[in-house]
């Protein structure tokens, strides 16, 4: 599937991952629990607690990317999130508590997942991008600033 954009699109993504299909698709958010809380918004509120079960049961992980200008100036460089789709990552997406999976991506590191802005203290400590970038692209400003001030 190319980009979900709307409830058709969506509703044959995840029947599709539900009956063992490969599903890959784009959809246009800043990050994973942006991009959850897209897919169950676009069903009326009758039909969310079984899309939230749908999902839960069938999704295995969301890529969230940015295109990052370089420090040197020679083009760009990518910065991923990837959210796992653990127990704990199912449960809150049943639950109907996406606001918490930022935190769950967030303390994952050992699993392999890293949210947005993880991902852009790591290209600014590396010197790939400037201090100006990972604020200008990061997803809570706040906490991008505290990460800066500990380097």
């Amino acid at each position: 599937i190319g980009e979900m954009r709307d409830l058709d699109s969506i509703s044959i993504a995840l029947t599709a991952a539900e009956t063992g299909h490969l599903v890959l698709s784009t959809l246009h958010t800043q990050n994973a629990p942006l991009s959850v809380s897209r897919i169950i918004d676009v069903f009326n509120d009758d039909k969310r607690a079984y899309i939230r079960q749908q999902l839960s049961n069938s999704l295995q992980s969301i890529i969230s990317q940015q295109l990052v200008p370089r420090i040197d100036g020679k083009g760009r460089v990518v910065a991923v999130e990837f959210m796992l789709s653990t127990p704990a990552v199912r449960n809150l997406i049943r639950e109907g508590k996406e606001y918490q999976l930022y935190s769950v991506i967030q303390t994952g590191n050992a699993l392999g997942m890293q949210t947005m802005d993880q991902a852009l203290y790591k290209l600014y400590r590396e010197g790939k991008i400037s201090m100006e970038n990972a604020l200008n692209y990061c997803i809570d400003k706040k906490e991008m600033e505290r990460m800066l001030s500990i380097f």
